[in-house]
């Protein structure tokens, strides 16, 4: 079970390591429509994660509640919400295509400031694949080996055309190959340690388990309307993003439910 759980939670970054990889195989930087198509990808997964993968599950956990069997999910989904909210507001970052940093004034360079912003929205990926491979620890019927594997590789699906997203514009700002794909990779290195933090917790307290899957969910869906989506439709009018949303929503529903 320990190796299970352990190739379970570095999936995830193995995704955003081959995606920052992109820089030192490319020559030339992503273009606007890709950069949209990818993120609108990553965003179409991130939504069916939230839904399939934790927020039906914690319903499914609180079925003894009865009628009330929402409550965890609503009020965890809440919960995570709130919390990258304040997060947003607590760390110094800047947005891709963005020249105006969000957070605390601090003085920081852009590329830095680039990567704290996907590290940021790495967090509650990691709490994701955390809370569900800890649910398979505590022998919850409702979460399989093959699930949590699902959720897995669903993540680093998405985290690899993050890791292009991040190091391929850095490059083009005269950023070295070496230091770009650096920084692209360090981004997802918060997923395994945010997952791995989340295990513990959620092994301590084995009743939040419901509200811990529904708190992933909502920090996710929190990233996806704050920042994915805009990224996805900004400039130019193109259908390119939504196209690539329900790709990705497709791909990550068919392997939850083909898997789980």
């Amino acid at each position: 079970m320990t190796g299970e759980i352990i190739k379970g939670l570095l999936i995830p970054f193995a995704g955003t390591t081959l995606g920052a990889a992109c820089v030192l195989f490319m020559r030339r930087g992503l273009n606007q429509k890709v950069q949209r198509a990818l993120t609108g990808f990553a965003a179409g997964v991130m939504v069916a994660a939230s839904v399939w993968s934790l927020l039906i599950p914690a319903m499914d956990q609180a079925a003894n509640m009865g009628k009330w069997s929402f409550v965890p999910a609503a009020v965890g989904l809440w919960l995570g919400i709130l919390f990258l909210l304040a997060l947003d507001h607590l760390i110094p970052h800047m947005h891709m295509n963005s020249e105006k940093s969000e957070g605390p004034n601090v003085k920081l360079k852009k590329s830095t400031m680039l990567v704290l912003a996907v590290a940021l929205h790495n967090i509650p990926e990691g709490m994701a694949v955390g809370v569900v491979y800890a649910g398979l620890v505590m022998g919850n019927a409702d979460i399989t080996i093959a699930g949590a594997l699902a959720l897995s590789i669903g993540i680093a699906i998405q985290n690899f055309p993050e890791g292009a997203i991040i190091s391929m514009p850095l490059r083009a700002e005269g950023v070295s190959k070496p230091r770009a794909f650096l920084y692209g990779m360090l981004s997802g290195i918060v997923e395994p340690i945010a997952a791995f933090l989340t295990i513990q917790l959620a092994a301590l307290v084995t009743p939040i388990l419901p509200y811990m899957l529904s708190f992933a969910a909502g920090a996710m869906i929190y990233v996806v309307v704050e920042e994915l989506i805009p990224e996805a439709s900004e400039g130019e009018h193109s259908n390119i993003g939504t196209v690539l949303f329900a790709v990705g929503f497709s791909i990550m529903m068919v392997l939850d439910v083909a898997l789980g």
